[in-house]
């Protein structure tokens, strides 16, 4: 600070600086001095970050794709190898309860271990692979074009490149299902920002409805569930897999089922005497019979099946949503959890109780209102089939608000699917043979969506989202935004 009344200072070296005429006190040897104070701090900033050759805010865009491709890898080694360990404990525990000529032919337990091993890798690669590309475009783009310049579409090209990283997780694996999910979540989006729009928002006004996430999900179960009984092949063999497992019911049951409904003659009813004789259950079955209760709960009422199946079906459900609840509270709740661990588990837990009361009582209800419309109308058929499942997509009424639509369009993403393969085996729908990764083509497209609004619409993500996005990927700027990031902007925490 200069005495008051004098115009001049004097510097850290003894020399004496006049006033410029700016305002500004400089003289030649304090401009030296100040180049080589920049120049000294520059050096030492080299040598400390090792990028001799770049400037700081170059070094700072390298973290930021460095850390969001380790976070990537992340989140999706630690999702993957997550539900892949409960699916491990899962098969030793069902392993102890089967033959020895049955574990014979069920895999080894270190087979299962290298399969998770790999799958973990791959989807880790996957969505580290996608997050690096995806900043890596998006500095680049903006490095060359300008950040204002290329704000409006720089994160919807960066978005598009990045999804053929699904490859990764397996070249010759098709992930139709994934993709048409991931398609549904943009489409949420979009019409988020279609809300918005004055241009669009009367088109869009009906998707504000309170229940529409009940309906979409009553339309999916009817698709869905009809397609357990009638025609499996046309679900994903995972989803597959889950419903067989859900729905509680042998193969050989569902058959008797499809054969009344479909109008044929019954082709197993000795082979499902047998399986009920194996059971402990005694059972006679009709061959004119009109309605297929005595072949979906034998000897039961439809009441006391339906209560029976609903504890066994609570007991499936538990082991399911264990991991969907724990394993992201792990991820997002990281820094919660050192300061009240009792609280975030007890959420996790209560999540975990509500979630399985909604799929036991999903999974209940479809047997009960099938088994109520066929003595009703004391008929079976594909009609029936789809009234009577149409209704079971209300137990998501039970779910939390903000699960709703996820587990809609979940269902639906998959609902989709196996109504275009019907459609495509019946001969509705042209096949074309070159186009043979479909799934990468609609992952792109929707990645590129949803890295749009998040880039530009970012108030159309719910919170909890925008958090894990933010976290992966760095908070990027504001469109017409052209601060230079930050080192402690860009990095946040790992």
């Amino acid at each position: 600070m200069s005495p008051p009344g004098n115009d001049s200072t004097v510097a850290g070296d003894g020399c004496l600086c006049e006033d410029g005429g700016d305002g500004r006190k400089r003289c030649q040897q304090c401009e030296r001095n100040s180049k080589k104070g920049s120049l000294t701090s520059s050096s030492s900033s080299y040598a400390l970050l090792s990028f001799d050759s770049f400037p700081v805010e170059d070094y700072d865009k390298r973290w930021r794709i460095f850390t969001a491709s380790v976070k990537g890898f992340a989140i999706g080694a630690g999702i993957k190898g997550g539900l892949s360990l409960f699916a491990i404990l899962a098969r030793l525990r069902r392993r102890r309860s089967l033959s020895s000529a049955k574990k014979v032919q069920m895999a080894s337990g270190g087979q299962d271990l290298i399969l998770a091993l790999k799958e973990t890798l791959r989807y880790g690669l996957f969505l580290g692979t996608f997050a690096g590309t995806f900043v890596s475009v998006d500095e680049l783009i903006a490095a060359l074009g300008g950040h204002r310049r290329t704000a409006r579409w720089r994160a919807l090209l960066a978005g598009a490149i990045a999804g053929p990283s699904l490859l990764l997780t397996g070249f010759n694996t098709q992930h139709t299902s994934l993709a048409v999910y991931i398609l549904m979540r943009a489409a949420v989006l979009a019409s988020r920002c279609g809300i918005k729009s004055k241009r669009f928002g009367r088109i869009c006004k009906p998707l504000t409805w309170a229940h529409g996430d009940l309906f979409l999900m009553c339309l999916a179960s009817t698709q869905i569930l009809c397609a357990y009984i009638l025609k499996q092949d046309s679900l994903p063999p995972s989803y597959k897999s889950f419903l067989n497992k859900h729905g509680g019911k042998d193969p050989i049951i569902l058959q008797g089922i499809r054969d009344i409904a479909c109008g044929m003659p019954f082709t197993n009813l000795d082979q499902i005497q047998k399986y009920y004789k194996s059971t402990g259950v005694d059972v006679i079955l009709d061959p004119q019979m009109k309605v297929p209760c005595s072949i979906i709960h034998e000897n039961q009422s439809c009441s006391g099946h339906a209560f029976s199946f609903f504890l066994q079906a609570y007991k499936r459900a538990v082991p399911v949503y264990l991991p969907v609840y724990l394993i992201p509270a792990l991820i997002v709740h990281r820094q919660g959890l050192t300061k009240k661990p009792f609280t975030i588990l007890a959420k996790g837990l209560f999540g975990t109780a509500r979630s399985s009361l909604f799929l036991s009582t999903y999974c209940t209800s479809a047997w009960v209102w099938t088994c109520f419309l066929f003595r009703v109308f004391k008929r079976c058929n594909v009609t029936m089939l789809a009234l009577g499942t149409f209704p079971t997509g209300l137990g998501l009424a039970i779910e939390k608000k903000s699960r709703r639509i996820e587990i809609s369009l979940y269902c639906l993403a998959r609902a989709i699917e196996s109504f275009f393969t019907t459609m495509s085996e019946i001969g509705y729908i042209p096949h074309f043979p070159n186009l043979k990764r479909v799934d990468v083509l609609i992952f792109s497209i929707s990645t590129a969506i949803i890295m749009h609004c998040y880039a530009i619409e970012r108030d159309v993500f719910r919170s909890k989202y925008l958090n894990v996005l933010d976290w992966v990927f760095g908070v990027p700027l504001p469109p017409y935004d052209t601060t230079p990031r930050k080192k402690n902007e860009t990095r946040g925490e790992f």
